[in-house]
């Protein structure tokens, strides 16, 4: 659907509610709890289906066959390699800053695959070769994040393995061991729910960036610096710290109160879209209940009572526990040191950014809206 305006349109703060494309990939559904990939249930693709099968619809526009499947991965072993350029600079990228900032060491990484690979425009670059780039981009995250934490640690990269699948790959490259089978599919059922999820800003960004013709790793680039905000994607670990905050079930409702008395946000609760429980926390808790153990003993008594006590202070707004609550705790279940949350969210997100910049190459038009100018009356005379 095209709507043709003469003039600028005012629109809600934030785009909220704002279409601004058509898309095949998926859409999100907020006051019914639900989001789906194309024609299915996101939830459903992470409880039954591979990431490899989920990339595969998404960049395909179907779920593989068994040889399609096997393809697919054949394909992708050669390029979760790191090529040489991008292993020499991995050092200093590690060690840059008295902090460890996975996810811009991401960026300048990328960029150095973008410059040794020439990777072109998307404007000048054909269907068969953006795929290509999109694929390069996605396969070659998790081995990077994984390098460069390792070398921050002081420890050896290790090279993917092409026995393992992307979810128990990016727990071994990470933690060096092979993960029990458990976790792995654990870390896949994460993985696949949080591949995609509409029109968020890091998406968006990405789209924005791919309406320019810029080249995959640019318009990636961008989407991991809106992602990087811990109002987006850099919310996991916070989520989890503030289980550490309470410490014990007794502190809880004094721990409340007392955020939301100062106004702060309380990281793991609450959504954008969603007006229901987030299905991907309801998953990811069933999740940890399988696990077990104490800390998710503990979770789920905070989680319940937080949401008992925001409904008394903030009654009507339907505040629930997110994807970030319990991700950080099926994470650290599975052997995930804190720093790696959020870059394992990046390394399922990186799937969906192309998806969408894929889709985005296919429509000539720039992404051009227009603000309001609010400052001084112009003309004014410059001084002398």
């Amino acid at each position: 659907m095209t709507i043709t305006v003469d003039g600028p349109i005012d629109v809600p703060p934030g785009l909220r509610n704002v279409i601004v494309t058509e898309t095949e990939l998926g859409d999100v559904r907020g006051g019914e709890g639900f989001y789906h990939y194309r024609q299915y249930s996101a939830i459903d693709l992470a409880r039954s289906k591979t990431v490899e099968d989920v990339w595969f619809l998404l960049f395909e526009g179907r779920l593989p066959t068994a040889s399609e499947r096997d393809d697919f991965l054949a394909e992708l072993a050669p390029l979760r390699v790191l090529p040489a350029e991008v292993q020499a600079v991995l050092p200093a990228i590690a060690s840059a800053g008295p902090v460890f900032n996975p996810l811009a060491g991401l960026r300048s990484a990328l960029s150095v695959l973008a410059a040794a690979r020439q990777l072109p425009p998307l404007w000048d670059a054909d269907r068969a070769r953006r795929r290509a780039d999109a694929m390069l981009v996605c396969a070659v995250t998790p081995t990077i994040l994984a390098a460069l934490y390792r070398l921050r640690e002081g420890l050896e990269p290790l090279e993917p393995r092409a026995d393992l699948t992307a979810a128990a790959n990016w727990l071994y490259l990470v933690t060096g061991r092979e993960p029990e089978a458990e976790q792995a599919r654990a870390i896949e059922h994460y993985l696949i729910s949080t591949i995609d999820h509409g029109f968020n800003a890091s998406t968006f960004t990405a789209r924005v960036i791919a309406s320019t013709g810029a080249d995959v790793v640019s318009a990636v680039a961008g989407a991991i610096g809106a992602f990087s905000g811990p109002l987006h994607g850099g919310a996991p670990d916070r989520a989890l710290a503030s289980l550490d905050e309470i410490g014990t079930p007794d502190r809880i409702d004094g721990w409340v109160r007392a955020k939301v008395s100062a106004g702060d946000r309380i990281m793991g609760f609450g959504h954008a879209v969603y007006r229901t429980e987030d299905p991907r926390s309801i998953m990811l808790r069933d999740i940890a209940v399988e696990l077990g153990g104490d800390l998710v003993d503990f979770a789920t008594t905070v989680e319940r009572r937080i949401v008992e006590v925001l409904a008394e202070l903030k009654p009507g707004r339907n505040l629930y526990a997110n994807v970030e609550f319990y991700a950080g705790v099926v994470m650290s279940l599975c052997g995930l040191p804190r720093a790696m949350f959020t870059p394992t969210f990046a390394v399922s997100r990186v799937i969906g950014w192309t998806a969408n910049i894929l889709e985005q190459s296919e429509d000539p038009k720039i992404i051009r809206p227009a603000a309001r100018y609010v400052g001084p009356v112009p003309p004014v005379p410059v001084p002398s």
